[in-house]
Formats: C-alpha cells, structure tokens, sequence
C-alpha cells in the first residue's frame, strides 16, 4: 500500500482528494497497489467532510510518520509551502506539486534536496493545469533540440481578451465578468500583470533549455492597458490579442524569456484558443511544431494532473522520479528587446507623421476613431529602434505581432 498525505484543503487539494476517492479502483491497477489517502492537513476544520477523520493540524504528524509515503502539496506560494516541502523531502518521502510560484523560484534547490534524498518530486500540475505538458515535454520530445516553448499559460486572461473580443466589452467588464464567474480572484493581480504566466514560462524554460530561469529575469507585461480599440485595429488586420509567455534557445546558450501581449494571426492555432482554456506549443528539430491544449485550471482537471504524478511514483516508490536541470544566472538570459518583430502601434498624431518617424508602415483603421489616432503595422525591428523611431510620438499602445 502507498499512503498519501495532502497539504491544503483547498480547490486543488479537496480535486485531488476527490479524485483519488472516486477513482481508487482504476488507479490501484495502473499503480500496481493501492494508494490511500492517509492525511489531510489544513488549519481549518471541515467536520462535515467526508474525510473528516483524515484531517491533521500539525505537519509533523506527517512528516513523522513512516508510512507516509507521498505528500501533495497544494498550499500555494513560497513561504509555508517551501517549509513542508523540504521537511518532506528531508524525512524521505516524495512530494508532488501544484504549485508553480514554488517550483518556478525554488525548483532547482528542491530537485537537488530531492535527489540527495533519493525520492521524487514531480509537478505536472504547476504549467497548464490539467494539460499534459512537462512529461511530454521531457520524455516524448527527448529526442529533439527545442529552439522555442510558447504559449497561453493562463485563462484568466485569455477570457478577459476573448470577451473583449467576442462581446465588445471593455477591460474593467470583462475582468468583474471573470471575477462574478469565478475565473478571477477578488485579487487579479497576479492574473492580468501576468505574473501568473510568467511562473509558468520559468518552469517551462528550464525543462525545455536545462537551466533555471528565475521570474525575477523575465520580463513581464500584462494586459491592463489592452483596449477595445486594440481589440478593434487587430481584428481589422486579421489579428486576435493573445497573452504569451515565450521562451527561446539562443545563440550561446543563452534564454530569452518574457511574457506579453501580442498580434496573433488567425492563421496561428493560438489564435484559436478561447475563453479559459490554455495551449503551450513547442517547437522542436526533428517534430516540428506541437501544441498541447486543454482547461488550464479548475478544481478536477488540475487534480487529474496531481494525481497523475502520485500514481507515477506509486508505481516504485523506491526508484525516484523526477526532472532535473541545472543552475542558471543572469548572464545566461538575453533581453527580449533584441529580439525582432512587426509591431502594432496606436497613437496620437497622423499617419505623415508616423511614416516620417518608423517608416514603411501598414495604416488600419476602425469605425468611431478619434480624428487624431492613427494605428498602424511596422517592418519587422527590435523594440530599441522602434523605441528609438517613436520617441518623438504620442504612443498609445505598441504590441509586438506574431504570425
């Protein structure tokens, strides 16, 4: 038998209770034994719970029991979070996660403590929810150099933008709609600033490049100053507005990871994907593109991925499974503002003026515009020369174009 100890009764934790509940059976066959859910650890109380007596308020109680054998952890955050987790790892039991702010500032040193330890620590959960990414990602696609891991990493954000899209409504609707919903904490901030997505693309660099990226390197832009006139000139051009984290290889090894907004084609699969699903895509030297999609969140698609990784360490718990990559450091992460594209840009002024300033540019337009707005597509330049050509501008909005 493997006994499971989960940290936090919360949307994950009471998913991932619910799951190894109701699937027991199914997941006792592919597991090879059976896997019980011993503890549940949470300063409230839920005497109403159907798992009432698995209920502890003190870690140690499963940090000293032998017979645990896996601790889900679903506290959130770096604080409390990392504090259990180390304890876990170093009483020799292996940890599965589902938390991406943890894995993103602390998945190297705990990988480390994990293998010194000789148990797993695994988390699927923390990049896309219940989409399976990082083991494709890591085993399917080991036989390629991945040049670039891009995506829609959160669907909070990618609601907002659709409805904007879709329904005309203006930032501050769509997020109270997201918010009324549920798709949106009381706090969004971590959400639209993109602070969310860019704890994914961490994670997601450093299984692709084998180097830890820490969110502290990324740059990252939100989507608070998108508008519907935004919305409006990139449809006029055959553009959606899509929130991106990308991470590329460069030339010396070096990273480039950032998050922001973006001109997606309608002819790109991203482009496609709405409302609060999420889609990380890869590109690899011997596959080509791929593109995984699904419910980047919730209570049971999340669950499923947490659960996924018990049943993987089930199945031995005594030969450790887990990714590993290296240390990183800033000097291996090149700015984003090197990197070259077509940019969309809003502005005060006219389009003599624009042409005089950027260049050959590509005008848009769109019913009800102020008569002193212009909005227009660049040459392809890094954001240094665009910065450069628009000093002398009113700029409203620049989003950089993808195709």
């Amino acid at each position: 038998m493997v006994n499971v100890a989960i940290l936090g009764f919360g949307t994950v934790g009471s998913g991932v209770a619910d799951v190894l509940t109701m699937n027991r059976d199914l997941i006792r066959q592919r597991a090879g034994s059976e896997v019980a859910l011993k503890y549940i650890l949470d300063v409230r109380q839920f005497p109403d719970s159907p798992y009432k007596d698995c209920f502890v308020n003190d870690f140690s109680t499963i940090e000293n029991d032998p017979e645990v054998d896996i601790v889900v952890e679903t506290i959130g955050g770096a604080t409390v979070a990392l504090d259990f987790t180390r304890r876990a790892l170093n009483a020799g039991k292996s940890v599965v996660s589902s938390n991406k702010e943890l894995v993103a500032t602390h998945g190297y040193e705990l990988l480390q403590l994990a293998a010194e330890k000789g148990v797993s620590y695994l988390f699927e959960a923390s990049v896309g929810g219940g989409i399976p990414v990082l083991r494709p990602l890591t085993n399917c696609l080991a036989g390629n150099e991945l040049s670039e891991v891009r995506g829609i990493l959160n669907g909070t954000t990618n609601y907002i933008l659709t409805r904007m899209i879709r329904a005309g409504l203006s930032f501050e609707q769509a997020l109270k709609e997201a918010q009324d919903n549920g798709y949106a904490e009381r706090d969004p901030s971590a959400d639209i600033e993109g602070h969310d997505a860019c704890r994914k693309i961490c994670i997601l660099a450093a299984l692709a490049f084998g180097r830890h990226v820490y969110p502290d390197w990324v740059p990252t832009q939100g989507i608070t100053a998108i508008t519907l006139a935004d919305v409006d000139y990139a449809n006029s051009c055959g553009y959606k507005i899509k929130l991106l984290g990308r991470a590329l290889k460069m030339d010396g090894g070096k990273v480039c990871a950032y998050v922001a907004p973006h001109l997606v084609s309608s002819d790109n699969p991203l482009a496609g994907v709405e409302d609060v699903f999420n889609a990380i895509a890869a590109t690899g030297n011997a596959v080509g593109d791929v593109m995984f999609y699904g419910r980047g969140a919730g209570k049971l698609p999340t669950a499923s991925a947490v659960v996924g990784d018990v049943v993987d360490i089930a199945k031995d718990v005594t030969a450790p499974k887990r990714n590993q990559w290296a240390a990183g450091d800033a000097d291996m992460v090149q700015s984003p503002d090197r990197l070259t594209f077509r940019w969309y840009v809003r502005a005060n002024g006219t389009m003599d003026a624009a042409r005089s300033a950027v260049g050959d540019i590509t005008p848009l337009a769109r019913g009800g515009a102020p008569a002193s707005e212009v909005a227009f597509l660049t040459e392809t330049m890094t954001q240094e020369d665009l910065n450069r050509k628009l000093a002398g501008m009113d700029v409203l909005s620049a989003i950089r174009v993808l195709g």
